[in-house]
């Protein structure tokens, strides 16, 4: 069952503005102050570029496969089901164990203010995030652009309180370790962007894809980018510099020192909710990895079912819940850093991907965005996150590399078996190589991808193009040569003889000329029987003869039905009016390479449909 498309513009910027804000402001400044000093807001401001650059291909990626799982299905249909289930596993990990730190951050606050049980907290609000997960997306996501739109609210009034109170002998000495110290200092705090990776897993349940996607990622992370630059340069001015190094709290400590402690009850409210925003967006998120490795085979079918009245993942929805809090009972720090490592490994392998799918020369891999500068930008991003992965420890790269070797395991052992798909590496390797190495089905899946993203209607035509035999003919040729040809591809087909076939189309020509104009023929017939309807569609570059006049016919649809069927034979011919009448319809019909592409450039036309 599909998933409902329910996410809006506000939707999608509220699920990635809340799944960055959380403890990269509320928690980092004061660490990342004690690397850089006065300086430190030049580094997130820079690292918030960098995420910019690297989620670019996330986005283009995004509106090309609008699907549940985001990255998972990018790497699996362009680097093979392999690398795809271990990244798909890794990704649902990664989301959990941020999601967990978040809860972390939730009940310690709670901790502090009552002295209740971290675990305890933490289990009872996971409870609560996955019931409301499992009432549905809509109502999810209801809940998280209320939350974000008064934690934007507090947010601002901080900095209006904050900035006309800043004392600007704090900024001297202002570069402490140099320029090098504040690009380190941006791979360090750069995870703090690291939730733009939730949006393009629930992609699929964004209405208009194509614009609501990269609108809303980029919005978020230009908005995100600019309050962390506001929020660090105004903490640098109020807290005296020892103050401010030390701080695991400085957002709240700073607070407390320009508006006392109505300005501590603020900020504390908005750490909650700003932790909550992220718990939320990251049980939402994290559970559509198991749905699409369902999908695909890769995990039991019955996690992929979705609930008819919720329209949730119920079941992946659950298991990812009971994930988030395990990973409570593991130690977060190191945890923490490898859902980093992982995170970043995703922006590498989505930078790898963009390459491979633009390289295969795909037909049907249309984004409605693409990244600039290519491929200058993908291996620019490449390079960047593979340093930033290093710079996180061995530690972290060691967990993640354990976690890789389940997963391969688990692949070799289950998965391995159970799926069939194509991915684009192989559309490559045909390219250079081997012209029979894949079947075509990555082009089939992405054209029913676009149908859905592009809310393309289909109609009886449509059936009717999609079991159509198509033809690739050398020429010239005359109409009696064609006619011969699609005498013995149909013959078996239909309850007449190759020479009946012949025959009836040849009168059917000379009783009145089929030739529609110098380029287009369409040549029709009434057969014999019942419940029968056939339609093939031919290309001939070099041209077919039908009459003196119309002696270079290049596209030919021919078609014949029984006699109940002749409300669906006016419809064809109507659908291929309106189809040879779109503008570039001619170049466009020359232009393709291939019987698959004449195929999937007809059902991806925007004629008119006739229901």
């Amino acid at each position: 069952m599909k998933l409902k498309k329910e996410i809006s513009f506000p939707g999608v910027f509220s699920i990635a503005t809340g799944a960055m804000i959380s403890s990269g402001i509320f928690i980092l400044p004061g660490l990342a102050y004690a690397k850089t000093g006065p300086a430190v807001f030049i580094s997130y401001f820079l690292a918030g570029i960098l995420a910019l650059i690297g989620i670019l291909s996330v986005i283009e990626l995004s509106t090309a496969m609008p699907k549940a799982g985001g990255d998972y299905y990018f790497i699996n249909r362009s680097l093979g089901p392999m690398i795809g289930t271990i990244s798909g596993f890794l990704g649902w990990f990664a989301l959990s164990l941020k999601s967990a730190f978040a809860l972390f951050g939730i009940s310690e606050i709670i901790f502090l203010l009552t002295g209740c049980n971290h675990i305890i907290t933490s289990g009872v609000l996971c409870l609560v995030f996955i019931v409301l997960n499992i009432l549905g997306i809509k109502e999810a996501t209801i809940f998280q652009v209320i939350m974000v739109s008064v934690l934007l609210l507090l947010i601002i009034i901080y900095v209006a309180f904050g900035i006309p109170k800043m004392n600007f002998s704090f900024f001297s000495p202002f570069l402490n370790g140099g320029l090098n110290t504040i690009v380190i200092t941006a791979g360090f705090i750069f995870i703090s962007f690291g939730g733009l990776l939730k949006v393009a897993s629930i992609s699929e349940e964004v209405k208009n894809p194509k614009r609501n996607l990269p609108l809303g990622m980029i919005m978020s992370i230009i908005v995100v980018t600019v309050l962390y630059t506001v929020i660090v340069f105004a903490m640098t001015g109020i807290m005296e510099p020892q103050l401010f190094k030390n701080s695991l709290t400085p957002v709240s400590d700073s607070a407390k020192l320009i508006m006392g402690f109505p300005g501590y009850v603020i900020i504390t409210i908005a750490s909650i909710l700003a932790f909550i925003t992220t718990a939320n967006a990251g049980i939402m998120s994290a559970s559509r990895y198991p749905l699409a490795l369902s999908r695909d085979n890769l995990l039991p079918e019955v996690i992929s079912r979705v609930n008819k009245r919720s329209n949730s993942p119920v079941i992946a929805v659950i298991i990812t819940g009971i994930l988030i809090f395990l990973s409570l009972l593991l130690p977060l720090e190191i945890l923490v850093k490898t859902a980093s490592t992982v995170i970043l490994t995703s922006y590498v392998l989505t930078n790898i991907s963009v390459i491979i799918l633009r390289e295969s020369k795909i037909s049907n891999y249309k984004p409605s965005f693409k990244a600039p500068l290519y491929p200058w930008l993908q291996i620019f991003s490449i390079i960047l996150f593979t340093f930033f992965i290093f710079e996180l420890g061995a530690e972290a790269v060691e967990i993640s590399l354990g976690f890789l070797i389940v997963c391969f395991c688990f692949y070799f052992f289950y998965g391995r078996k159970k799926n069939k798909g194509e991915y684009a590496l192989l559309y490559l390797l045909k390219r250079i190589t081997d012209k029979r190495l894949s079947e075509n089905l990555l082009e089939h899946e992405l054209r029913e991808i676009i149908i859905t993203r592009d809310q393309i209607e289909q109609d009886s035509f449509d059936n009717l193009v999609r079991k159509a035999k198509i033809l690739d003919l050398e020429g010239p040729m005359d109409f009696r040569e064609l006619f011969s040809i699609v005498a013995r591809v149909i013959s078996k087909e239909i309850n007449l003889t190759r020479e009946d076939i012949i025959n009836r189309f040849i009168q059917r020509q000379e009783e009145s000329n089929t030739a529609i104009s110098d380029f287009l023929a369409i040549p029709h017939i009434v057969v014999d029987g019942e419940n029968t309807m056939f339609l093939i569609i031919v290309r001939c570059k070099e041209g077919i003869k039908f009459t003196e006049q119309e002696n270079n016919i290049k596209a030919v649809f021919l078609f014949g039905g029984t006699g109940e069927k002749r409300v669906l034979h006016l419809k064809t011919l109507a659908s291929i009016a309106t189809l040879v009448q779109q503008k570039d319809f001619i170049k466009s019909w020359l232009k393709v390479e291939n019987k698959n592409e004449l195929r999937d450039f007809i059902l991806l036309s925007r004629r008119m449909r006739f229901q």
